[in-house]
């Protein structure tokens, strides 16, 4: 089910045009998220790439093959960035200049182009020409090592280095360099790095660490396990629910709707006292079946919440109010985030086209006549 939007709303990003150079992880979800919010995406991939029509990462494009090794190829690589407002590409340092399709070279035929290079560990230092994933970034930042129980890190799927920290800062950069070429038709060159954008995410915790306010230890803090009343219980069903009552007012609620009476739980920042007191709210919490929590807690501002999975929260009551997810020939999908008039629903299929490279010259040399 698509979201809605106003008929008249034009996309906030109609009249951009991005060109994104084939990648995966952080370069297409960010381009995705742009064809959303209106903009145009040419989808350059080499002659031998299949893209798959139902991936949901390449939802909005126009697929162009074209060789970049050949002299031919680049010539209308060129050609094609004449027309764009922004470039992605997500490969390793020195990869595009091999090409004669860095910077110095698009910017002298586009002064006004926003050129956004995407990589794990950045344009420069010892690690920059490495492969890498979103767990080595993580590692590498200290974020990973502040994650999990005590005894060893949690791998919290690739989120926060590809995605978070990747495809959000990058979109966060090129929409800002965005604004700032239409009002002095300078162009700018990013350098988005993965590893840089896990840091950033943690800002907040990196600075209560540098006042002595966070312990290295993990577990041992309130937002990461230590807190009785920020954590996650085991129910007698053996599901789950989530526990995120920090401010006075939210733990007073949950104490009343769970039956909180007894005395060890009336000093909730003793940290002395927090070992005992999660442990006795975990044999309280297994004394009853997750949604029998869920009802007991219904209409307080508690902070409870049951943890879900996908089937169950494409399910719930709030989701489906909020037409939160779309069912397509191609499955569930997500519905597009932020929401705004004549945003995009972010459905896959029909959105994505094949268009031959001098077919689409013809049609961006004409777009650019028009405008």
């Amino acid at each position: 089910m698509a979201v809605k939007s106003s008929a008249k709303a034009a996309p906030p990003l109609k009249g951009v045009t991005v060109l994104e150079f084939s990648g995966l992880g952080p370069v297409p979800f960010a381009a995705g998220i742009l064809a959303d919010l209106g903009a145009r995406v040419i989808h350059l991939h080499k002659p031998s790439a299949k893209p798959d029509p139902h991936d949901p990462q390449l939802r909005g494009r126009e697929n162009v093959a074209l060789d970049l090794k050949s002299r031919s190829g680049a010539a209308k690589c060129l050609e094609i960035v004449r027309h764009c407002d922004i470039l992605l590409e997500g490969y390793r340092p020195g990869v595009m200049e091999r090409l004669d399709l860095g910077p110095d070279h698009m910017t002298k035929v586009n002064p006004s182009l926003i050129y956004a290079r995407m990589t794990g560990w950045g344009q420069e230092g010892p690690l920059a020409r490495r492969a890498g994933h979103d767990i080595n970034y993580l590692a590498l930042s200290g974020v990973l090592n502040a994650i999990g129980p005590d005894e060893h890190p949690v791998i919290p799927l690739n989120l926060i280095g590809d995605f978070g920290g990747g495809s959000m800062f990058l979109l966060t950069g090129v929409l800002a360099a965005l604004i700032g070429a239409r009002s002095t038709g300078r162009g700018a060159v990013l350098d988005v790095a993965m590893v840089d954008g896990a840091s950033f995410l943690a800002s907040s915790i990196i600075h209560k660490h540098s006042r002595g306010q966070w312990s290295l230890e993990r577990a041992s803090n309130y937002l990461d396990g230590a807190a009785p009343w920020y954590g996650i219980y085991r129910c007698a069903d053996g599901r789950f629910v989530a526990v995120g009552a920090i401010e006075a007012r939210f733990y007073a609620q949950l104490r009343a709707r769970c039956g909180l009476t007894d005395a060890l739980f009336d000093q909730p920042q003793n940290r002395e006292l927090w070992p005992a007191q999660r442990k006795e709210l975990a044999r309280i919490f297994a004394t009853r079946q997750r949604d029998e929590w869920v009802a007991l807690c219904e209409g307080a501002d508690c902070c409870l919440t049951p943890v879900l999975d996908f089937t169950e929260a494409q399910a719930h009551p709030h989701s489906l109010a909020r037409q939160s997810y779309m069912e397509t020939d191609d499955g569930t999908f997500p519905a597009a985030a932020p929401r705004m008039p004549g945003q995009n629903n972010g459905a896959v299929g029909d959105s994505w086209t094949k268009v031959e490279v001098d077919t689409l010259l013809t049609d961006l040399s004409a777009e650019r006549k028009s405008n």
